[in-house]
């Protein structure tokens, strides 16, 4: 039986963003919007100016949420783009209501990015992970220090690596996001191959990758309007995909999921057994004339 869908109750303020395997989660708002705010791809908190939510109204909210559930959540997801901005202080106080409130949850997670990580300690990181934060989804994006540097992300992919092994060390399921396409047609290899170097130096769990979606308001968009960024049609995205699949090799007990909306192939499996059947599946769909017609329709692909 799935998960509990608590959905977006009136004490969120919209949009809200979660991961595809956060959907039965119970989401809470720590913060409004993303600290960073400014890579290019991204529009889902342009309408936001970022904010921390100030703790007795979360914390109200918990407890109000605990009175009057009927069914307890098995897994929390502390949004919103990039809460772990907060400080060490600040998310055990998050965490000790948290649990408190719901003693039985199974697994709280929350988004980061590497930047925010390197901030901490290895102590406030480990005191955080015994508090009960158990996942982190990191977005890398790439692992390309060119094309970070081409997207405004504001760090490199060295310091991408430490971020993510530290997390590991403190004890933490870590998730990284890749996005396909998101060095465009000049940049396409070296983003695949440097991102599945990347993969391998961290050797995740977990592994998730999105397709670039190109979000008018962006600047990515605009420069694409101008003519100064090339986006990858569907079959060259597979082609890319493909790339950085054949160089996911070495890795301990890697899921990878393309379960994202924004993908035009979905796939799932864990990479040191199944990923000659996902390169399979992928050479199938660009083997075939009619390929187009397997693949998930622009009309339906979102964010």
């Amino acid at each position: 039986m799935p998960p509990f869908s608590f959905g977006y109750p009136n004490y969120l303020e919209p949009p809200v963003f979660r991961p595809p395997s956060e959907a039965g989660s119970l989401i809470l708002q720590a913060t409004l919007g993303c600290s960073h705010n400014r890579c290019t791809f991204c529009g889902s908190y342009r309408t936001k100016q970022f904010k921390v939510k100030p703790f007795p109204q979360f914390r109200e909210e918990v407890e109000e949420l605990a009175r009057t559930q009927r069914i307890r959540p098995k897994r929390i997801f502390i949004a919103d783009g990039d809460a772990f901005v907060l400080s060490a202080s600040q998310l055990l106080e998050i965490l000790t209501v948290l649990t408190k409130e719901f003693p039985d949850v199974e697994r709280i997670s929350i988004y980061a990015s590497g930047t925010n990580v390197l901030r901490k300690t290895d102590e406030e990181l480990t005191q955080i992970r015994e508090a009960g934060l158990d996942m982190v989804y990191i977005g890398l994006e790439s692992g390309d220090d060119e094309v970070l540097q081409l997207v405004n992300k504001s760090i490199s992919n060295e310091d991408h690596i430490t971020a993510c092994l530290r997390l590991k060390k403190a004890g933490y399921t870590v998730s990284p996001i890749i996005i396909l396409g998101v060095g465009g047609k000049s940049r396409s290899h070296q983003h695949a191959t440097q991102t599945a170097a990347t993969i391998r130096a961290i050797d995740p769990p977990y592994l998730a990758a999105l397709t670039l979606m190109l979000v008018p308001g962006t600047e990515l968009h605009a420069q694409a309007q101008r003519g100064e960024f090339q986006p990858l049609d569907p079959l060259e995205t597979l082609e890319e995909l493909r790339t950085i699949m054949d160089g996911l090799t070495d890795l301990t007990h890697c899921v990878f999921r393309t379960n994202h909306a924004s993908n035009y192939l979905p796939l799932r499996g864990i990479l040191s057994q199944d990923r000659q059947q996902l390169l399979d599946a992928i050479d199938t769909v660009l083997n075939d004339p009619q390929a187009a017609n397997k693949l998930r329709p622009e009309y339906i692909r979102g964010l």
